[in-house]
């Protein structure tokens, strides 16, 4: 991802997220004119796909093609996805973690109350 993209990504986290992007697709060749975007707001990564052309007067005009979707990440784990079930956790996003067994433990009564 090109420096533009990469300011509204400038957290720890933010960086580690986009290092993943940046490598999920190849280098671009000089005559491509496709651009993929990742854009942060509200910590909701926004994916858009355009095509560029230059109008008549030479100004460049742009063209979303498609598809376009929001993504929210939750968890990053360490590995490859052939071996997801032994990869270590590097970082998961608090709310979506299961604490049904901490309420639990919050709930029961002390020993020392008979």
């Amino acid at each position: 991802l090109y420096k533009h993209a990469e300011q509204m990504m400038n957290s720890r986290l933010g960086q580690r997220i986009t290092s993943i992007l940046k490598y999920l697709f190849p280098v671009p060749k000089p005559e491509s004119r496709r651009i993929i975007t990742f854009s942060n707001e509200e910590d909701f990564v926004s994916f858009r796909h355009h095509t560029y052309s230059k109008g008549e007067n030479g100004e460049i005009e742009l063209t979303e093609v498609g598809p376009r979707f929001e993504m929210r990440p939750y968890c990053i784990k360490l590995g490859t996805l052939e071996n997801i079930d032994a990869a270590e956790t590097e970082w998961v996003l608090r709310p979506y973690m299961n604490t049904a067994a901490k309420r639990q433990l919050l709930s029961l009564p002390d020993e020392d109350d008979d």
